[in-house]
Protein backbone atom coordinates (compact mmCIF):
# COMPACT_ATOMS: atom_id res chain seq x y z
CA UNK A 1 0.00 0.00 0.00
CA UNK A 2 1.38 3.36 -1.01
CA UNK A 3 0.83 6.31 1.30
CA UNK A 4 1.10 10.05 0.89
CA UNK A 5 3.36 11.03 3.78
CA UNK A 6 3.57 14.50 5.30
CA UNK A 7 7.06 15.16 3.96
CA UNK A 8 5.80 14.58 0.42
CA UNK A 9 2.87 16.93 1.06
CA UNK A 10 5.24 19.62 2.22
CA UNK A 11 7.45 19.17 -0.85
CA UNK A 12 4.38 19.43 -3.10
CA UNK A 13 3.21 22.57 -1.33
CA UNK A 14 6.60 24.26 -1.52
CA UNK A 15 7.04 23.25 -5.16
CA UNK A 16 3.57 24.50 -6.05
CA UNK A 17 4.23 27.82 -4.35
CA UNK A 18 7.56 28.19 -6.12
CA UNK A 19 6.00 27.43 -9.51
CA UNK A 20 3.23 29.93 -8.93
CA UNK A 21 5.68 32.51 -7.69
CA UNK A 22 3.82 32.50 -4.42
CA UNK A 23 1.04 34.62 -5.95
CA UNK A 24 -1.61 31.92 -6.32
CA UNK A 25 -0.89 30.34 -2.95
CA UNK A 26 -1.17 33.64 -1.14
CA UNK A 27 -4.46 34.77 -2.63
CA UNK A 28 -6.40 31.59 -3.16
CA UNK A 29 -6.89 30.53 0.44
CA UNK A 30 -10.27 31.26 1.96
CA UNK A 31 -10.56 34.55 3.80
CA UNK A 32 -9.06 34.13 7.24
CA UNK A 33 -7.30 30.87 6.36
CA UNK A 34 -3.62 30.28 5.71
CA UNK A 35 -2.75 28.21 2.68
CA UNK A 36 0.53 26.97 4.22
CA UNK A 37 1.81 26.88 0.63
CA UNK A 38 4.64 29.25 1.43
CA UNK A 39 6.63 26.45 3.04
CA UNK A 40 6.45 27.83 6.58
CA UNK A 41 6.63 24.31 7.96
CA UNK A 42 2.94 23.97 8.75
CA UNK A 43 3.08 20.25 7.99
CA UNK A 44 6.61 19.39 8.87
CA UNK A 45 8.28 22.26 10.66
CA UNK A 46 10.27 21.76 13.82
CA UNK A 47 7.31 22.45 16.08
CA UNK A 48 4.68 20.93 13.76
CA UNK A 49 2.33 23.87 14.27
CA UNK A 50 1.53 27.10 12.46
CA UNK A 51 -1.18 29.71 12.69
CA UNK A 52 -3.59 30.93 10.06
CA UNK A 53 -4.15 34.65 9.66
CA UNK A 54 -7.16 34.30 11.95
CA UNK A 55 -4.93 32.93 14.71
CA UNK A 56 -6.42 29.44 14.48
CA UNK A 57 -3.66 26.90 14.97
CA UNK A 58 -3.14 23.97 12.67
CA UNK A 59 -0.90 21.07 13.48
CA UNK A 60 0.55 18.07 11.72
CA UNK A 61 1.08 16.10 14.91
CA UNK A 62 -2.47 16.05 16.23
CA UNK A 63 -4.63 15.90 13.11
CA UNK A 64 -5.45 19.57 13.30
CA UNK A 65 -7.06 19.24 16.72
CA UNK A 66 -5.74 22.66 17.74
CA UNK A 67 -8.25 25.36 16.94
CA UNK A 68 -11.99 25.66 17.08
CA UNK A 69 -14.32 22.76 16.23
CA UNK A 70 -17.81 23.36 14.87
CA UNK A 71 -20.57 20.88 15.58
CA UNK A 72 -22.01 20.28 12.11
CA UNK A 73 -22.86 17.42 9.79
CA UNK A 74 -22.59 19.43 6.57
CA UNK A 75 -19.38 20.80 5.06
CA UNK A 76 -19.52 23.20 2.12
CA UNK A 77 -16.91 23.09 -0.65
CA UNK A 78 -16.53 26.63 -1.98
CA UNK A 79 -15.11 28.56 -4.91
CA UNK A 80 -12.66 30.08 -2.40
CA UNK A 81 -11.02 26.61 -2.45
CA UNK A 82 -11.98 25.85 1.13
CA UNK A 83 -14.04 23.46 3.20
CA UNK A 84 -16.43 25.40 5.43
CA UNK A 85 -16.30 24.81 8.27
CA UNK A 86 -12.72 23.56 8.16
CA UNK A 87 -12.98 21.60 11.45
CA UNK A 88 -16.16 19.78 12.43
CA UNK A 89 -17.03 17.59 15.38
CA UNK A 90 -19.67 14.86 15.14
CA UNK A 91 -20.87 11.89 17.18
CA UNK A 92 -19.92 8.38 16.06
CA UNK A 93 -22.43 7.10 13.51
CA UNK A 94 -23.08 10.53 11.98
CA UNK A 95 -23.32 10.86 8.21
CA UNK A 96 -21.48 13.97 7.03
CA UNK A 97 -22.55 15.61 3.77
CA UNK A 98 -19.91 17.44 1.74
CA UNK A 99 -21.83 19.87 -0.52
CA UNK A 100 -20.27 21.67 -3.46
CA UNK A 101 -21.89 25.11 -3.20
CA UNK A 102 -19.67 26.76 -5.81
CA UNK A 103 -18.94 26.40 -9.50
CA UNK A 104 -15.55 24.65 -9.20
CA UNK A 105 -15.33 20.85 -8.86
CA UNK A 106 -13.75 19.41 -5.70
CA UNK A 107 -12.90 16.06 -4.13
CA UNK A 108 -13.09 14.77 -0.58
CA UNK A 109 -10.07 12.51 -0.11
CA UNK A 110 -8.87 11.18 3.24
CA UNK A 111 -5.18 11.20 4.01
CA UNK A 112 -4.78 7.49 4.58
CA UNK A 113 -2.22 7.98 7.34
CA UNK A 114 -4.37 10.63 9.06
CA UNK A 115 -7.45 8.59 9.95
CA UNK A 116 -7.93 6.58 13.16
CA UNK A 117 -6.74 2.97 13.30
CA UNK A 118 -9.53 0.66 12.22
CA UNK A 119 -11.52 3.42 10.49
CA UNK A 120 -12.98 2.93 7.03
CA UNK A 121 -11.10 4.84 4.34
CA UNK A 122 -13.21 7.45 2.53
CA UNK A 123 -12.98 9.42 -0.68
CA UNK A 124 -15.49 10.87 -3.10
CA UNK A 125 -15.77 8.26 -5.83
CA UNK A 126 -15.73 5.57 -3.10
CA UNK A 127 -12.10 4.56 -3.62
CA UNK A 128 -10.46 1.99 -1.34
CA UNK A 129 -7.21 3.94 -0.86
CA UNK A 130 -5.67 7.37 -1.19
CA UNK A 131 -3.44 6.18 -4.05
CA UNK A 132 -6.44 4.80 -5.96
CA UNK A 133 -8.31 8.10 -5.51
CA UNK A 134 -5.30 10.13 -6.62
CA UNK A 135 -4.62 7.93 -9.66
CA UNK A 136 -8.27 7.96 -10.76
CA UNK A 137 -8.53 11.71 -10.41
CA UNK A 138 -5.29 12.23 -12.35
CA UNK A 139 -6.38 10.01 -15.24
CA UNK A 140 -10.08 10.86 -15.59
CA UNK A 141 -11.06 13.28 -12.81
CA UNK A 142 -12.88 10.41 -11.09
CA UNK A 143 -14.11 11.34 -7.63
CA UNK A 144 -14.78 14.93 -8.68
CA UNK A 145 -17.88 16.39 -7.01
CA UNK A 146 -19.33 18.88 -9.53
CA UNK A 147 -21.10 22.13 -8.65
CA UNK A 148 -24.42 21.53 -6.94
CA UNK A 149 -23.68 17.90 -6.05
CA UNK A 150 -22.58 16.27 -2.81
CA UNK A 151 -20.72 13.33 -1.28
CA UNK A 152 -21.62 11.60 2.00
CA UNK A 153 -19.66 9.47 4.44
CA UNK A 154 -20.73 7.94 7.74
CA UNK A 155 -18.07 8.20 10.45
CA UNK A 156 -18.26 5.19 12.78
CA UNK A 157 -14.83 5.16 14.45
CA UNK A 158 -13.91 7.81 17.05
CA UNK A 159 -10.84 9.92 16.46
CA UNK A 160 -9.66 12.70 14.16
CA UNK A 161 -9.72 12.43 10.37
CA UNK A 162 -7.84 14.70 7.96
CA UNK A 163 -8.96 15.04 4.33
CA UNK A 164 -8.17 17.21 1.31
CA UNK A 165 -9.24 18.19 -2.20
CA UNK A 166 -6.93 16.59 -4.76
CA UNK A 167 -6.83 19.50 -7.25
CA UNK A 168 -6.71 22.18 -4.56
CA UNK A 169 -4.43 20.69 -1.90
CA UNK A 170 -1.65 23.10 -2.89
CA UNK A 171 -4.07 25.94 -2.13
CA UNK A 172 -4.56 24.64 1.40
CA UNK A 173 -7.92 22.95 0.85
CA UNK A 174 -7.72 20.60 3.83
CA UNK A 175 -10.35 19.76 6.42
CA UNK A 176 -10.77 17.81 9.64
CA UNK A 177 -13.51 15.71 11.22
CA UNK A 178 -13.33 14.84 14.92
CA UNK A 179 -15.61 11.93 15.84
CA UNK A 180 -16.51 11.65 19.52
Amino acid sequence: MTSFDPSRRQVLRVTGAALAGGAVAGCSAAPGESSDAGGDGGDGGSDGESSGSDGTATSSGDGGSSGEWTQASTVEMTDQLAYAPKRIEVSAGTTVTFENVGNVGHTVTAYEEEIPDGATYFASGDFESQQAASDAYSSEQAGNVPAGESYEHTFETTGTYEYYCIPHELNGMVGYVKVV
